[in-house]
């Protein structure tokens, strides 16, 4: 059982970093990180996600705003560090087998709930059970859908029995959904608010905004240094944007990158440009016409101008896609893979292919998708005209979008966070019957590929599965991923940071309410 121990990735030279590990973190514009943390201050946060229909229920959490609720209220047996390895949090430590289908987790003593109380290894079987079996809706379903039994050994350890091996499993631990929670007779308190993370919920208005105060019992003495946050939900770009330069709050994320060379001008504020596993999309419903012929589908990524998207979009903050979600400097990129280019002839042919001279579909866009959304979504209306493509923009509203029209309408802009390891990224949202598969996209081979590949304990192997995986992705999948971006975020110079900022999720990994504090 020494594959891995410790509670750090050691792998024996196997899977040597992850993608967030291997991007470099861009200094901030106009101010130089701090290095000294303090504790103090009331802490006030513009996120340009969150909606009226967000819950409490971890199961559901879907967006950027509840992704940073639950990293500063919950913890969860590990964690993704600044530097893309895996880290330690409510488990102390932990090993697997020499196969890697068995993982034992030692529970880490003295860690307790803001309700009162500590968290038990009995807390966490039920936490992740949660997730798991026929009843569950939760969108981590897939993603702990290999384990097949969890028990207790003795009082203080977890033991894990797979399907099959798995050498990311710590990384799949770490999902923001698998939030450790207090057992009940019929699962877990999650209605409560409580938790075990650093930060204690005092409100939570949803689509509004959370009031959170310092977990003074939290085991950890290293983290949380302000002594309150408000984070607002500001899903309008132009008063997440005004709120920032008038002083009404501290940060934002998902800015008007249009504004970038004005904000950064600013004395008073500090712009982050990081690079990472972030992408934008356009998802096609591939059960329903035109979108159930892959002809179609590619015809719909060869009309796309990936370039002129990430130059008048993101304004060069960001790189081109290849239609998988995979970065480039992620561990097993396909580096042999073609990258498509903007051709109106080529998608012609494959209209053609599909007996099709043209096609009309509707593309539905908001800027809750991502900061541009709209804009983007004519630009690829216009490029696609030269295809005989007609794309018909149709502008939904910012509240509700995530619920009312991704995965509801047939073709929408979508915006993703990424995935540490090229297994989560896949099992979440490319599986056949994935809560998150917003293409309803199945492919057998695939699906039967990705399980090979997450046993395989050869790093060659292993490659050479993952490249085979990108390119089916790629070519036969039902989203098009045209545009990878950097995370830009602003923040008032008062605001101390690390040196080193995540990049696995926006705003240093979504991880600003431990790591952050006030000069």
């Amino acid at each position: 059982m020494s594959l891995i121990t410790n509670g750090r990735f050691d792998r024996r030279g196997f899977l040597k970093t992850t993608a967030a590990g291997a991007l470099a973190a861009s200094l901030p514009l106009g101010s130089a990180r701090a290095a000294t943390p303090k504790r103090g201050g009331h802490l006030r946060v513009g996120k340009g996600h969150g909606q009226t229909t967000d819950t409490l229920n971890p199961g559901t959490f879907e967006n950027g705003y509840m992704i940073a609720f639950t990293f500063a209220k919950d913890g969860r047996l590990t964690e993704v560090l600044a530097d893309g390895s895996i880290g330690p949090e409510v488990a102390e430590s932990w090993e697997a087998s020499e196969d890697a289908k068995t993982w034992r987790f030692k529970i880490r003593k003295g860690v307790s709930y803001h309700s009162g109380g500590e968290v038990t290894p009995e807390d966490v079987v039920a936490s992740i059970n949660f997730h798991r079996g026929e009843g569950s809706t939760s969108a981590a379903g897939p993603v702990i859908a290999g384990i097949q039994d969890i028990k207790i050994d003795g009082d203080d350890t977890v033991v894990f029995e797979l399907n099959g091996g798995d050498a990311d499993f710590p990384f799949i631990l770490s999902d923001y959904h698998l939030a450790i929670l207090p057992k009940t007779d019929d699962g877990i308190d999650w209605k409560s608010g409580t938790g075990c993370g650093s930060y204690k919920v005092q409100s939570f208005k949803p689509g509004v905004s959370t009031s959170f105060e310092r977990n003074e019992n939290h085991w950890r003495d290293d983290v949380a240094w302000f002594d309150s946050i408000e984070m607002l939900v500001l899903t309008d770009q132009n008063a997440r944007t005004t709120a920032l330069v008038s002083g009404d709050v501290d940060t934002v994320d998902k800015l008007d990158l249009k504004t970038i060379g004005l904000l950064s001008r600013n004395p008073d504020l500090v712009i982050s440009s990081i690079a990472g596993t972030q992408h934008f999309t356009f998802a096609m419903d591939s059960r329903q016409a035109p979108f159930n012929d892959n002809n179609v589908r590619l015809a719909m990524k060869y009309g796309v101008n990936r370039e002129e998207l990430v130059e008048k979009i993101l304004f060069g903050y960001g790189s081109v896609g290849n239609d998988i979600p995979i970065g480039q400097n992620q561990l097993y990129y396909n580096t042999e893979m073609e990258q498509k280019t903007y051709d109106p002839d080529k998608a012609k042919f494959y209209l053609k292919e599909a007996g099709l001279d043209s096609v009309d579909v509707e593309l539905s866009a908001s800027d809750a998708a991502f900061s541009g959304a709209v804009d983007a979504a004519t630009l690829y209306q216009n490029s696609a005209k030269a295809a005989n493509i007609n794309i018909k923009v149709s502008r939904e509203p910012n509240d509700g979008y995530w619920s009312d029209v991704w995965m509801k309408k047939p073709f929408t802009a979508v915006y993703w966070g990424g995935r540490p390891v090229q297994d989560q990224a896949f099992s979440v949202a490319f599986t056949c019957g994935a809560e998150w598969n917003d293409g309803f996209w199945c492919n057998e081979h695939f699906d039967e590929l990705l399980k090979t590949a997450r046993a395989e304990l050869d790093q060659e192997k292993r490659k050479q599965q993952y490249f085979e995986l990108q390119e089916i992705v790629s070519t036969e999948g039902s989203i098009v991923i045209p545009m990878f971006a950097n995370y830009v975020y602003a923040t008032k110079k008062k605001i101390g940071m690390p040196e080193k900022a995540a990049s696995n999720w926006d705003m240093d990994g979504e991880r600003w309410a431990e790591r952050w504090w006030f000069v």
